[in-house]
């Protein structure tokens, strides 16, 4: 018994992705998606306003993504999808990632 639980559970893991690398997935689309809605605000504000309203963004941001960065990376885990974590971590705007995470 206990050997049948651990092989079930060494072939359930070779059926997940790379938390690591959905890690990285997730906190680049995030940062990417994030700062692109943020920066024509921060560009728009007065120019004395700047540096406050980015260190209120950074936090607001910080915020944001350790409350829902588990979220994302567990269901890229069960996704298991190697192409569009590999498109996530390369992309450099947030129009590749996006366009990253409609191809599932």
């Amino acid at each position: 018994m206990v050997r049948m639980l651990l092989l079930a559970m060494v072939v359930l893991a070779a059926c997940k992705g790379d938390r690591q690398k959905c890690e990285t997935g997730c906190r680049n689309y995030a940062t990417l998606v994030y700062w692109k809605a943020m920066d024509p605000l921060i560009a728009a504000a007065p120019p004395e306003q700047r540096d406050a309203m980015r260190r209120e963004k950074l936090a607001d941001f910080e915020s944001k993504l350790e409350g829902g960065v588990e979220t994302c990376i567990t269901q890229c885990v069960s996704a298991n999808n190697d192409t569009t974590v590999d498109c996530l971590i390369a992309a450099k705007t947030a129009e590749a990632a996006k366009a990253c995470a409609s191809d599932d």
